[in-house]
């Protein structure tokens, strides 16, 4: 079942390396996804594993590269903070979709790219951090035994796989003992098999709110994160089959306007989740492939929605806390650590769409303040 290109990368293989590779970027797809179903009831999670698995396995045909699938992370940390319905998730995932589609194909990701100040993305990533631990306070402290368990197990793996070459499985992990535990205790699930997808068209007021709410938020960590540190770190890693931004915009516009109407979550590619594939083995288009084996089994397991009543809370704040840290140590690598910091801050006061515009302004305003004092001097 193997064709391969070198051990550059490219083509599809299946080793254990590569099956190693594949869950390497778990850990922050189940906490995003679980969280927004639990907040959201009109949502229906397996949909959303399903589509998620069988857009990997797409890319690893598609680019024959192990280019990770993830969820939005700032749609869905909006989501799990504040409860957005179904309809309006399917808008920002329409809305994104239309957007990174055209950029792709006018070829207009890396100048927009170059006007959205790096201080500015890592305000986005650090307020995305703040709002993520203060949504996990509420799941955690009416559960603390449970979730310091979690927090222990996943701490103690991020250690071994920063040391090893032992992947970080701490999601999964936490995971099956939450069900194990909700099983021993409420018993089995029903078995029930997935329901059909349906079509589901928002209306204009939803559209309003999710650009707002959502998609605004969204649009400069996708550019900045899923877009064009993506496609420089493939270049970085297999120097012979990099991919171009604008191609990996546009199968992100294509993933999003096919799947959101009929139930899937908005969904990006991430430089983050493609080094911790490489890190443990993925070098070719097989380790998406079986990614994706792997999440359709979870879509499977989850169809019957009284699955997710069997985790206990503990756990999802757990898993938040991992995925706020994840995005808190990239705000780090920042060129003005004052616009970040006012972003962050601004976040948790007003809203991130708000923090991020006056954190634009902030941002060219420094700018031209230091070109004004250099052209004086």
């Amino acid at each position: 079942m193997a064709e391969s290109t070198g051990t550059g990368g490219g083509g599809i293989r299946i080793t254990l390396e590569e099956i190693a590779g594949a869950v390497g970027d778990f850990g922050t797809i189940f906490p995003i996804l679980l969280g927004v179903a639990i907040v959201c009831p009109d949502v229906n999670v397996s949909h959303f594993f399903l589509f998620l698995a069988a857009w990997y396995i797409i890319a690893g045909f598609y680019y024959r590269l192990p280019i990770p699938i993830e969820p939005m992370k700032a749609i869905g940390a909006i989501v799990i903070a504040e409860g957005l319905c179904g309809a309006e998730i399917v808008a920002s995932g329409l809305v994104v979709g239309v957007l990174f589609l055209v950029l792709g194909l006018v070829g207009g990701m890396t100048w927009l790219g170059d006007r959205i100040p790096k201080s500015v993305i890592r305000g986005v990533q650090a307020g995305l951090a703040l709002v993520l631990l203060e949504t996990s306070l509420g799941y955690i402290l009416p559960d603390l035994l449970v979730a310091a368990v979690a927090i222990a197990i996943i701490l103690a793996f991020f250690i071994v796989s920063q040391r090893t070459r032992i992947p970080d499985i701490s999601a999964l992990l936490v995971l099956i003992i939450g069900l194990a535990m909700g099983i021993a205790t409420q018993g089995m699930p029903p078995f029930r098999l997935m329901p059909l997808p349906a079509l589901l068209i928002p209306m204009p007021t939803d559209f309003i709110a999710a650009t707002w709410d959502l998609a605004l938020p969204q649009i400069p960590l996708t550019i900045a994160n899923a877009i064009l540190a993506t496609s420089l770190l493939t270049y970085d890693l297999f120097p012979k089959k990099g991919v171009d931004p604008d191609r990996l915009s546009r199968t992100i516009g294509v993933m999003n306007l096919v799947s959101t109407p009929l139930g899937g979550f908005p969904m990006c590619h991430g430089a983050g989740g493609l080094a911790a594939m490489y890190r443990f083995g993925a070098r070719t288009g097989g380790a998406n492939i079986v990614a994706g084996i792997f999440i359709l089994i979870f879509a499977l397991a989850f169809a019957p929605p009284e699955v997710l009543t069997l985790i206990p809370l503990g756990i999802f704040g757990a898993l938040l806390v991992f995925v706020a840290i994840e995005l808190g140590k990239h705000s780090i690598k920042t060129e003005s650590y004052l616009v970040t910091a006012v972003i962050a801050i601004l976040t948790l006061i007003i809203g991130l769409t708000f923090a991020f515009i006056i954190g634009m302004v902030l941002a060219y305003a420094l700018k031209w303040r230091e070109g004004s004092r250099q052209s004086g001097s």
